[in-house]
Order: structure tokens, then sequence, then C-alpha cells
């Protein structure tokens, strides 16, 4: 005899205030609201790109690409341009096989870093 155990639906992502790990953004549709979380790897402001921000942010499952338009810099440029950690809450938007997320807030959790460094004994 088989044991027929019921599969287990997909557990859905993790909704604010919890950050989405980075290897799970393919999960939510288009358009959702996510949050990130990651060390700051990258910030690329082109010249060609009108004042849009490009962050690359790192946790332990991968990278995040995050799109900072121009107004919003000016309202979050501090944490933007000096944050070591950041958690980025927007929106999911695919082109291709690649996963942005839209920037609608920015908070600079660098200090959370000093927790993140754990002695083993």
């Amino acid at each position: 005899m088989h044991d027929v155990t019921p599969a287990r639906p997909p557990r859905p992502w993790p909704l604010p205030p919890s950050a989405c790990p980075h290897v799970l953004l393919g999960l939510p549709p288009p358009g959702a609201r996510v949050t990130v979380a990651g060390l700051v790897l990258v910030r690329q402001r082109p010249g060609t790109a009108k004042g849009v921000i490009f962050i690359t942010l790192e946790d332990e499952t991968g990278v995040a690409n995050v799109v900072v338009w121009k107004a919003l810099y000016e309202r979050y440029r501090r944490a933007v341009i000096a944050g070591r950690m950041l958690r980025v809450t927007g929106r999911v938007e695919r082109q291709n096989d690649v996963t942005h997320v839209i920037a609608e807030r920015i908070e600079d959790i660098s200090p959370l870093l000093d927790e993140l460094v754990v002695e083993r004994r």
C-alpha cells in the first residue's frame, strides 16, 4: 500500500514587513508588492538613464535588482547614497528573464550589520 499524502501547496512569497529571499523573486506575479533586503553591492547612475539609479542588493540566497526613479531618489537620497544594507519595498517588474523591484520605499538598515556577525566558540 502506498502512502498518499496530498502535496503541500507552494509556500507563498513573504509579504512586507518580511523580506523576500532573493531566490524567491521569481514567484510573485508582475506588479506584486514585495520587500527585499540586502547588502549594497552596486549603485549605478548611468548618464543615459535620465536620473534613474540601479542598485544591486545581495542576501544569502542571491541578488536583487532595484530601480530607483529620480523623484524617489530625492526623497530617500541619504539611504541610497550612504546605506550599506537596505530594505526596499516596491513592485515586481519582469523583462525577459530579468526581475527588477521598482522601489517605492527605501530604508537604511545598516545598523543591523552588527547583528550579522556572531562569534562561534
